[in-house]
């Protein structure tokens, strides 16, 4: 049977959600946004939380491979405290939660400090059971290991634990190197780490996208390889930065892309620090990496709609048509198929989940019908069930 991979970019609005399901049923899951007012029938923004638990039930799952935070902004991680399980305190445990096999989430999120009247918001719990799950040595990954983390909090912990400093060292991720659980030969993925560099992290501060999780996720399918660039929210100086540094160290392949997960909700700044009239021009090594694009590829835009509107040239807040009418004309130069964004397909009115498959043909968006469910199950649909989507890539 041929091999087939997914990936699902989920309409919640200007925020980040979306979820990789491999051929073999490996499910890696990019963020959680699930806003409350989202479960009503007049706002447009997919209910998260019974879109994902739809989908674990098709899939006969109660919980998923992999749950990356890639930062802890509430657009990234809302919801999440009423949706997983989580290990470091009873309360957050049982009434069909969903199980979190392995956390991963950036160093700066464990260092971050939480004010004294903020110990309940949904970061500081997220935190917490970050902390945990790296003092009980398990179920997690931790992008980064920069000095600070040791100084402030993790040396003290483990000699509070009787244990030397070194004995966590197995569940850091450089920056430049491969994730280890994953490999192409035996599930057809593989994701390298782009960021957050030790810098990021130790230069004090609340930086949260300059620390945010990068990835260039491989797909392999029957022999032939595909790449996603996995970007969360992210600013134009650290985009520069992966552009160079993997240039050094003779990485460029991972620059490359077919799918691109356009940055921070199309933001003008996470292609320069100034926004233009009608088009943003990027800087010219965020121009390489638009260029690192292959033909017939596209990007998405996690987002809010962008209509071409006197409005939204004016606009403070992301997204800004002035970033998509760069990536436009990005993707005219490399000759890529689609500009897509989230809360715009099928249609504005009633979005639902983008799905790209990726095979031995290449990636391609399957377009969703409007009104039909939208139910990813970690194996393909019956032949001859109505309302299929369309394959138009």
């Amino acid at each position: 049977m041929a091999q087939t991979h997914k990936i699902v970019f989920y309409p919640v609005g200007n925020g980040d959600t979306c979820q990789i399901v491999l051929a073999s049923g490996r499910r890696i899951l990019f963020d959680y946004c699930h806003r409350r007012v989202a479960e009503n029938d007049d706002d447009k923004r997919i209910d998260l939380k019974k879109q994902l638990k739809d989908e674990m039930k098709a899939a006969d799952r109660s919980d998923i491979d992999v749950v990356a935070f890639t930062h802890a902004d509430t657009d990234h991680i809302a919801g999440f405290t009423d949706f997983f399980e989580l290990r470091h305190a009873a309360k957050y445990q049982g009434d069909d939660r969903i199980k979190i096999k392995e956390l991963w989430v950036p160093a700066a999120l464990l260092i971050e400090e939480v004010e004294r009247d903020k110990l309940s918001s949904e970061f500081a719990i997220l935190r917490r059971e970050a902390r945990y799950r790296v003092l009980e040595d398990n179920g997690i990954k931790v992008f980064s290991k920069p000095k600070r983390l040791m100084d402030e909090w993790l040396r003290q912990a483990l000699k509070d634990r009787g244990e030397v400093e070194t004995a966590r060292d197995h569940l850091f991720v450089d920056a430049g190197t491969l994730v280890s659980g994953f490999s192409l030969a035996a599930d057809g993925a593989e994701f390298f780490c782009h960021s957050p560099f030790i810098k990021h992290c130790d230069e004090g501060d609340e930086l949260r996208n300059e620390a945010a999780l990068i990835f260039n996720v491989r797909l392999r399918a029957d022999g032939a390889d595909y790449d996603f660039l996995q970007i969360g929210d992210s600013t134009w100086e650290v985009l520069e930065d992966i552009v160079s540094i993997t240039k050094f160290h003779k990485n460029e392949d991972r620059l490359k892309w077919n799918l691109l997960n356009i940055p921070h909700h199309c933001s003008y700044l996470a292609l320069s620090d100034d926004k233009g009239e009608q088009e943003t021009e990027p800087k010219p090594l965020v121009k390489e990496l638009l260029l690192h694009g292959k033909k017939d590829s596209y990007q998405v835009s996690s987002s809010d709609p962008i209509p071409d509107s006197k409005d939204m040239y004016e606009a403070n807040q992301p997204p800004h048509i002035q970033a998509k009418n760069a990536y436009e004309t990005y993707r005219k130069k490399v000759q890529g198929r689609r500009v897509v964004v989230t809360m715009e397909e099928p249609n504005a009115s009633k979005p639902e989940p983008l799905t790209f498959e990726v095979t031995v043909g290449g990636v391609a968006w399957i377009k969703a019908i409007s009104g039909a469910p939208a139910v990813l199950a970690s194996k393909p649909p019956r032949a001859g069930l109505e309302s299929r989507p369309i394959r138009v890539g």
